[in-house]
């Protein structure tokens, strides 16, 4: 997901300020994405330079305009909403990677770097559930934690399997 893109969804209601782009946008994401204010500007400022926002009253500086969407970025907002954005995990990312270097180094215990990346998955999985019980400020917030819970759900489960194809690979 794009912080454009997210602006653009917030600004579809009504004109906010920078500011309040950045309160509005932490709030429905549940904190996950936290964006710096300066984020928040030089994205407008670049929405503005493409046509898809404008701003609306009578700010005298960055910092005291109000922004509106346009008519250009309605209709970007709705291909945003329309495309599909499945995403696959990066296979580049750190633990596969390691795991992929692991299983062939001869001074690695590969069962136990997977047992301990298991663990700080189940630990994670026992926060995020801490955290879904506490409660949420709305459903997006929900959404987010939940996407979160059923990705550290499947990690946990890949490393499973990882455990069980060196077991496999161990009785050859």
């Amino acid at each position: 997901m794009s912080v454009r893109h997210g602006l653009l969804a917030l600004l579809a209601a009504t004109p906010h300020y920078g500011a309040e782009l950045r309160a509005e946008f932490e709030r429905r994401t549940g904190g996950t994405w936290p964006i710096n204010i300066g984020q928040v500007y030089s994205t407008l400022g670049r929405l503005q330079r493409d046509g898809l926002v404008e701003p609306v009253g009578d700010g005298t500086d960055d910092y005291r305009k109000e922004y509106a969407i346009t008519a250009a970025g309605r209709e970007a907002l709705a291909h945003w909403w329309d495309d599909p954005s499945l995403t696959n995990p990066d296979p580049r990312d750190e633990l596969t990677i390691k795991l992929a270097l692991a299983v062939d180094a001869d001074d690695v215990d590969v069962r136990d770097v997977v047992q301990r990346h298991r663990a700080a998955g189940i630990e994670r999985l026992r926060d995020l559930t801490a955290q879904k019980r506490s409660g949420t400020s709305g459903l997006g917030a929900e959404l987010v934690l939940e996407r979160r819970i059923f990705d550290t759900e499947a990690l946990v489960r890949w490393l499973d399997h990882v455990e069980d194809r060196l077991t496999t690979k161990d009785g050859q």
